[in-house]
């Protein structure tokens, strides 16, 4: 069925290719995007595997050729595309898998090559920087790949096309593998062998074109710590471990046990060490050794344990991570390394014990080196015991991983975000409205289910460019997903079509006298090259002003466009994220605050490198809509919306409405031809009722804007509240770039816009901090959040000032102390920028001036007096 599609659609590429025109650019965009939701729908069902695997290579060439239409359409727009690098010869695009085991799917399309050998080599390139992706999140992962390639065959008078698939086993790739020598002898050697003899055994069929590479990451729980595995040869050198050889899987006890009997000669043998079943409890635990055991072997034996790991970093180099640290160092402390043998099927894991940790993390070792002690959670190193011992009490207390540090060359922070000058281009004003379907759970009050959705499309250069769509349906967030992925091709065809500059002669005057650059705002320099900056999407007046060569490199329109919701991380996320993360191709960012809340998300598209952020306009301004509608004098977006109402009754969509929520319980209430009663506007959340004069305004509306029913009355009231957030924020957006010359539609929240605020208006320059103690030093002094003096649950006052005072008892006065913007005077007050460094103890800190150039940090001991212990005990401290 589908194998006919892609034919259809090959059919349509092969006549472009010869004949080209934009219609049939758009028709086989078209035509592909419609196959590939068929396809997708499909996929949803439960298929055979084989039709699972047929539908899945249909949706690989698909996607191949979209690709393909979409450089037919810059070349027909005249955009060069004489690149020559891996990414433009190639190129990634996700795909969706109907296997549950799929971790992620995709295909890697040939934009340029004709021989598969060189296309494999780009494809390296490529499939690396997934793999490292991929084994963010996961230890190990199995991976194949599927390569696909157009055959044809004469026939007598006949020709024959046909797609052909050749696959590869699935092997094993862990965090310590080398990428590029696994892909040669797992991927391109099996590939090209297959091709090789394929073309020799079937007479006739020759290889026309390669198409693409299938390639599918699937989900590998390694068995960990198991029979012996020799250390790398570079390991072994450092003579750091002691590696002992043993025959079953009780690896991580002889490891355990040779740390604890340490033997003098021949270490490595097990005749060396007691059995391990004799001086260790093991109730429980089960070998191989997992990582979940460890902690209940620490328990039982008050032993405690770090686990490290070597990660490859060049061709015989190692660096070594902690992958477990023990919550707490006991008398008895023993780290251990897990290393692999990646050429065993399959994999092998195997402890050791780590005899000297300096050793193992030294890149160089040498007498002039000296002695170096290493603290086991953090791998800093110090040059004495005594300071590693200073160290070690805060970094169990502060840290449970390795800390990496700002190097000597980047200890530096200012202001970067010149980009954040520029205003967005566009914004996405969103809202959905649910239907709260009664739960017959215990634990939850009711179900509620998208109902109806809307967005508003902003233009900030071209009004007429600017839209309201809104669906309402069971489907509306598929619906939703749909339009957010149809809009990032427009604007990406937007972005593909830039106008050239055009300048007045003033404004050439004014570039030849320019003495600074307009965008950092620095003077030019002798020797630096002054160039014209533009606006390349408007096509006249588009001059910005003289710039710094790298500055106007750097200073282009975003590709992200912020998708504005108001409270979305407390509500509309939790909707969004399915069909978000899964209609469109492409992967998600996440910004949590735990794992069912998120501050913020990005979706990327992949195909035209369009981004979608979902942002919270609460986290810029923290209150209610119709509070922030109120404030406003000016409706220019509602008004471009309603642009032919008369005034009495566009007054009446200028305040928020109204909505019945605990009556929409279901989908049926939306064909009810009605207002519903004012008991019906009951807010159950909040415990009130609907005020009188508020239902009036609702009746008022539903009469004016004739109403039919209340579906369409809940779609005017979306609208309105869309229309109105974007009046509101669009307001905020103005004065901020008035105020501050940054948009603050580039953030995800008021801080970190205030942050990149104070930065570029100060111009101050901040020393980040290189020295890890000195990093834990001010963290065990950070203090905040609630101070109870009271441990009393309850407390009733009895006091004269009291109505209900009651004599024949001891008077009681509750006081309430709180400190106004306490956190806004402290960072007025003179604060660090620069210069730390450690000072000596013997300072008194009377004779030091608030205002003195330099300040100090300082951690004292206080005498405190013991008659007021007992006093004072309930008090913060």
């Amino acid at each position: 069925m589908f194998a006919d599609l892609v034919k259809h659609i090959a059919g349509i590429l092969g006549v472009l290719r010869t004949n080209y025109s934009d219609k049939s650019v758009r028709e086989g965009i078209r035509e592909c995007d419609k196959a590939t939701r068929r396809i997708r729908n499909s996929l949803r069902g439960a298929l055979p595997i084989g039709e699972k695997q047929h539908h899945e290579a249909c949706l690989r060439n698909i996607k191949s050729m979209r690709k393909h239409f979409k450089l037919e359409q810059k070349r027909g727009q005249g955009i060069a595309l004489n690149k020559e690098t891996a990414k433009h010869r190639v190129h990634w695009d996700d795909s969706i898998s109907a296997f549950s085991n799929r971790i992620r799917t995709g295909v890697i399309t040939n934009l340029k090559h004709k021989d598969p050998s060189r296309f494999l080599v780009d494809c390296k390139v490529i499939f690396k920087r997934q793999v490292f992706n991929a084994l963010k999140k996961d230890e190990a992962v199995k991976v194949n790949a599927i390569f696909c390639g157009e055959f044809v065959i004469t026939q007598g008078e006949k020709t024959l096309n046909e797609y052909k698939y050749f696959t590869t086993s699935n092997a094993a790739i862990y965090r310590g593998t080398d990428i590029e020598e696994w892909f040669e002898e797992k991927v391109s050697k099996p590939l090209m062998k297959k091709l090789s003899e394929f073309q020799e055994c079937n007479s006739g069929w020759a290889l026309r074109a390669v198409v693409n590479l299938g390639v599918n990451f699937n989900k590998f729980t390694p068995q960990l710590g198991s029979s012996y595995v020799e250390l790398p040869p570079q390991i072994q050198t450092k003579k750091a471990c002691v590696n002992v050889k043993n025959e079953d899987h009780a690896c991580f006890a002889w490891a355990v046990v040779s740390a604890l009997y340490p033997a003098d000669k021949h270490p490595q043998r097990i005749s060396k060490y007691p059995h391990y079943s004799s001086v260790l409890k093991l109730k429980g635990i089960q070998f191989p050794m997992t990582m979940r055991q460890i902690s209940n072997f620490e328990k039982q034996n008050n032993i405690s344990i770090n686990v490290y790991i070597l990660k490859k970093e060049k061709k015989d180099q190692f660096s070594t991570l902690p992958t477990y640290l023990t919550k707490e160092k006991m008398d008895k402390h023993v780290n251990l390394l897990l290393v692999q043998d990646c050429y065993e099927q399959p994999t092998k894991f195997h402890y050791v014990w780590i005899k000297n940790l300096s050793r193992l993390v030294s890149k160089k070792l040498g007498k002039r080196n000296g002695q170096k002690y290493v603290c086991d959670r953090c791998l800093h190193y110090f040059h004495s015991e005594d300071k590693l011992i200073k160290h070690t009490g805060d970094c169990m207390q502060k840290n449970d991983t390795a800390i990496k540090m700002p190097t000597e060359e980047k200890k530096t922070l200012k202001f970067k975000n010149f980009k954040n000058k520029i205003k967005a281009p566009f914004v996405v004003y969103a809202d959905l409205e649910s239907v709260l379907k009664p739960s017959a759970k215990k634990t939850a009050y009711q179900q509620h289910i998208p109902a109806a959705v809307g967005y508003y499309f902003k233009c900030s250069y071209d009004e007429s460019l600017s839209f309201y769509n809104s669906y309402r349906g069971e489907d509306c967030m598929r619906w939703f997903a749909d339009e957010m992925n149809q809009l990032a091709e427009d604007v990406s065809t937007v972005f593909l079509c830039p106008y050239k500059m055009q300048m007045t002669p003033q404004q050439e005057i004014e570039f030849q006298t320019a003495t600074h650059c307009h965008i950092c705002e620095q003077p030019f320099t002798a020797g630096q090259k002054k160039v014209r900056d533009h606006n390349h999407l408007i096509p006249e007046n588009n001059f910005r002003g003289a710039a710094c060569e790298i500055c106007n490199v750097n200073y282009q329109d975003t590709h992200t466009i912020p998708v504005v919701f108001h409270n979305l991380s407390g509500y509309d996320a939790h909707f969004l994220i399915t069909d978000i993360a899964t209609r469109m191709g492409g992967k998600i960012d996440l910004l949590p605050i735990t794992k069912e809340k998120y501050i913020s998300f990005t979706k990327h598209i992949n195909e035209s490198r369009i981004n979608f952020r979902f942002i919270d306009s609460f986290r810029f301004m923290a209150s209610s809509l119709d509070k922030l509608s109120s404030a406003l004098t000016e409706f220019p977006n509602l008004k471009s919306q309603f642009f032919a109402l008369p005034e009495d009754q566009f007054n009446l969509l200028t305040k928020k409405g109204i909505m019945p929520y605990d009556y929409l319980d279901s989908f049926t209430r939306f064909d009810e031809p009605c207002l519903p009663p004012q008991d019906a506007f009951y807010n159950k959340l909040e415990d009130k009722p609907c005020p009188r004069r508020m239902y009036r305004r609702a009746q008022e509306v539903w009469s004016k804007f004739n109403c039919n029913n209340l579906g369409q009355y809940v779609e005017l009231y979306m609208k309105t509240d869309i229309l109105l957030l974007a009046d509101v924020f669009e307001l905020f957006r103005s004065s901020c770039i008035s105020t501050y010359d940054l948009d603050p539609a580039h953030y995800f929240t008021l801080p970190g816009f205030t942050w990149d605020a104070m930065l570029k208006h100060t111009r101050q320059e901040l020393e980040l901090l290189t020295d890890q103690d000195m990093f834990l030093f001010i963290e065990r002094g950070i203090r905040g959040g609630l101070s109870q003096v009271c441990s009393k649950r309850r407390v009733h006052a009895n006091n004269k000032y009291m109505p209900k005072y009651d004599s024949a008892k001891p008077d009681v006065y509750l006081m309430y102390n709180d400190i106004n913007n306490q956190y806004g005077w402290s960072m007025s007050q003179y604060l660090p920028y620069g210069g730390f460094q450690w000072v000596d103890a013997n300072i008194d800190v009377t004779m030091i001036p608030d205002d003195a150039n330099e300040g100090y940090i300082l951690e004292v001991d206080l005498e405190y007096p013991k008659q007021l212990h007992d006093l004072h005990q309930d008090l913060p401290f």
